[in-house]
């Protein structure tokens, strides 16, 4: 009866995974089908985090929620539409004039120029080697022009940042309504307060470490576009601009935008050698800003090993696009603070976390953990 009973146990276990398993697969697919729907309220409330300290002070000082909801988002509001004003004339100028620019880029690089026309001329020779003798018919599907492009891009994205920027103000201006419902939906006392501490830790650290980041990331665009101007290179705001969205995505953002920098300074100076120059500051400040600035400010309280923080990005990037790689890293740090404080999801925080800890929560030793290893 108890071998019975054991099997039957194992069964509903494996059930119980089978089906987690599916819930997780199922969450991917609606989340890569439904973007549209989906990132705008995830945007949302990450907004709503990133401004809850700034309500809480306005609410201390005695500013209805409302009012404190709608001044708070309205200036969200008007600081992107000046990043995107600022820019919008100078990157069409810039897209009309690509493929100018890429001639330059190939006067400039002459040698690495040559090999690659060299290999295209000889992949041309084995392609018409390898035709048949009455030829081929090639079909040319046009694909719609830049402009087209480029509107249908922009009304996608003013759709989704008026989305988040609504939703964030009504979760704002609701002020603990959505605490006290959750609350309200535990039964004893011991689960209220339990609840109601894990919500209002997820809230404080992880509305602190966007807030921060923002702030950040702000002072290194600012800081890219005084040194680039400073080096002579025009448009050295659409960099600054640049700089500060991209580093939302870790250790590839710099990369990108020192890639850029340095493809447009090959064509704006004369020399090659000052033109390196660019990247090379660059990337010189995004590393202070890495290894210096984030860690003194943001402190080790959420620190995320890098391997997760990669795989993150690499996914979300993989399911929305640029827009899901640039809210990978909140979206991971969101989770991990949700796995700190719920007792059922503390093995995720445990492989998300930088460090080793012991039972006890503390760190762990480089000795503490070599004994450990030995005696396994």
């Amino acid at each position: 009866m108890s071998a019975s009973r054991g099997t039957i146990l194992e069964d509903i276990t494996s059930i119980r995974r089978s089906l987690q398993l599916l819930c997780v697969i199922a969450i991917f697919v609606t989340a890569y089908f439904a973007k549209d729907l989906v990132l705008p309220i995830l945007m949302g409330f990450l907004l709503a985090l990133t401004l809850s300290p700034l309500m809480r002070t306005f609410g201390r000082a005695g500013i209805p929620s409302g009012i404190s909801a709608v001044v708070l988002v309205g200036t969200a509001a008007i600081a992107i539409l000046s990043l995107i004003g600022a820019s919008a004339g100078t990157v069409a100028l810039w897209s009309d004039e690509l493929p100018q620019m890429g001639i330059q880029i190939k006067a400039k690089l002459n040698g690495m120029a040559e090999t690659v026309e060299t290999v295209r001329r000889a992949t041309e020779e084995v392609e018409k080697i390898s035709e048949p003798a009455g030829g081929t018919q090639e079909v040319i599907v046009k694909q719609p022009g830049f402009l087209d492009s480029a509107m249908t891009a922009g009304m996608k994205l003013g759709g989704t940042l008026v989305v988040s920027l609504v939703l964030a103000m009504f979760l704002l201006a609701s002020g603990n309504m959505f605490y006290i419902k959750l609350v309200q939906s535990f039964q004893t006392f011991t689960g209220k307060k339990r609840a109601l501490s894990a919500v209002y830790d997820v809230e404080k650290r992880v509305s602190r470490y966007l807030l921060t980041i923002t702030v950040i990331n702000a002072g290194l665009g600012l800081c890219v576009w005084l040194l680039l101007w400073l080096m002579g290179l025009p448009g050295a705001h659409i960099f600054g601009i640049a700089a500060f969205v991209l580093n939302f995505l870790p250790y590839i953002g710099g990369v990108i935008g020192a890639a850029i920098a340095a493809a447009y300074a090959l064509i704006t100076f004369d020399t090659v050698g000052y033109a390196m120059l660019v990247p090379l500051g660059y990337m010189t400040l995004t590393s202070i800003e890495g290894q210096f600035v984030t860690p003194w400010l943001v402190g080790k309280r959420l620190e995320i090993n890098t391997v997760a923080v990669f795989l993150t990005v690499v996914l979300w990037g993989w399911l929305w696009g640029i827009a899901g790689a640039l809210i990978a890293v909140p979206f991971l740090v969101v989770f991990k603070v949700v796995c700190d404080n719920v007792e059922a999801l503390q093995i995720f925080s445990h492989f998300l976390d930088s460090n080793i800890r012991t039972t006890n929560g503390d760190i762990a030793d480089k000795a503490t953990i070599e004994d450990s290893l030995h005696a396994t």
